[in-house]
C-alpha cells in the first residue's frame, strides 16, 4: 500500500526489513526509488503505482546494496539512475560470472528464493547534483557513509528527504567496513544530511518509519552518538538495541561486531 508522506510523494514498505520504496509523481510519470524487496512486494508496488494513473519514467537507487538496486519488469524500461561510484561498483559486481551466487550469500534466508535478481543493478550514472527527469526538482546529496556511492535525495517542493540507509528509527548506523575511515566517513555523511535538514520537513529512511519535524535532527543526533561512542571505544547504548526493539533479536550482536571492528579507531 502506498502511504502519502508529502505532496506527490508516497512510500511503500516491505515486511521483513522494513524497506521503504519511494514513489514521486512528476508531470508525465513517476519516479520509483529503491523498489523492493520480494517478488510479491514488488508486484504490490507495481499495482499501487498503476492506481496513480501514470507510467514509471525514472528510477533511482540510493546505493548499490542488494535491497536497494532491485527492479521489476512490470515497472517498465525507464532509465534507472545511481551515482557514478554506485554504478561502477555494480558494474564490477555484475561482470563476475557468479555474481548471483555472490549476492545470494548475503540475502536473508527467509526471502532468498523470493528476491528477483534478473534486473538487479542495471543503473545509469547520473551527472551533477540534480535528478534528470520531468518532475519536481530533486537534489542528489552524495556522501561517504554507509556504502560506496551512497546518496540521499531532497525533493525540494515537498520538503522530503529520502535518506537511503541512514536516519532509521529501527536500525543503528552501518558504517562501510571497506572504507579507509568508516567512522569518519559516516560522520561526514551525517553532516551532509544535517546541512539539508532545515530545508525539509519529512525524512524517509531506507528502513523504518517516516520521521517528521524534530524527528529529523533527533535521528541525526542518535546516529552521531552511536558512531562517536564506537570511536571512543565504548559499547553503544541505543534504544534500537533494546530486546523489545523491532530488530532487538539480532542488532545487539551487530553492535558488538561494530565495536570489534571499529571501536577506538579514528583517522
Amino acid at each position: 500500500m502506498l502511504t502519502g508522506v508529502g505532496e506527490g510523494v508516497f512510500a511503500h514498505q516491505s515486511e521483513l526489513l522494513r524497506n521503504n520504496s519511494v514513489v514521486v509523481q512528476g508531470r508525465a510519470g513517476v519516479l520509483v526509488v529503491d523498489p523492493g524487496i520480494t517478488e510479491g512486494e514488488l508486484s504490490c508496488l507495481v499495482n499501487d503505482v498503476r492506481t496513480l494513473g501514470q507510467p514509471v519514467v525514472a528510477g533511482f537507487a540510493t546505493h548499490p546494496d542488494w535491497d536497494h538496486a532491485l527492479w521489476h519488469p512490470d515497472l517498465g524500461e525507464a532509465p534507472r539512475y545511481g551515482t557514478a561510484a554506485a554504478v561502477t561498483f555494480l558494474q564490477e559486481l555484475l561482470s563476475a560470472d557468479d555474481w548471483k551466487a555472490q549476492l545470494a550469500e548475503g540475502l536473508p534466508p527467509e526471502i532468498a528464493d523470493e528476491t528477483p535478481l534478473d534486473l538487479f543493478g542495471l543503473l545509469t550514472p547520473v551527472g551533477g547534483d540534480t535528478l534528470p527527469w520531468d518532475g519536481p526538482d530533486i537534489r542528489i546529496v552524495e556522501h561517504p557513509a554507509h556504502s560506496t556511492g551512497h546518496a540521499a535525495l531532497v525533493i525540494e517542493d515537498s520538503g522530503v528527504l529520502v535518506a537511503g540507509d541512514m536516519l532509521s528509527d529501527v536500525l543503528v548506523p552501518f558504517p562501510d567496513p571497506g572504507a579507509a575511515d568508516p567512522l569518519g566517513d559516516y560522520l561526514a555523511g551525517l553532516q551532509a544530511l544535517e546541512d539539508v535538514a532545515d530545508s525539509v520537513e519529512t525524512v524517509v529512511p531506507g528502513h523504518g518509519s517516516v520521521g517528521r519535524g524534530a524527528d529529523i535532527r533527533a535521528r541525526i543526533d542518535l546516529d552521531r552518538a552511536y558512531v562517536e561512542t564506537l570511536r571512543a571505544g565504548r559499547a553503544p547504548e541505543d534504544p534500537r538495541l533494546s530486546p523489545d526493539a523491532t530488530f532487538g533479536d539480532w542488532l545487539p550482536g551487530l553492535a558488538e561486531w561494530h565495536l570489534e571492528q571499529f571501536g577506538g579507531k579514528s583517522r
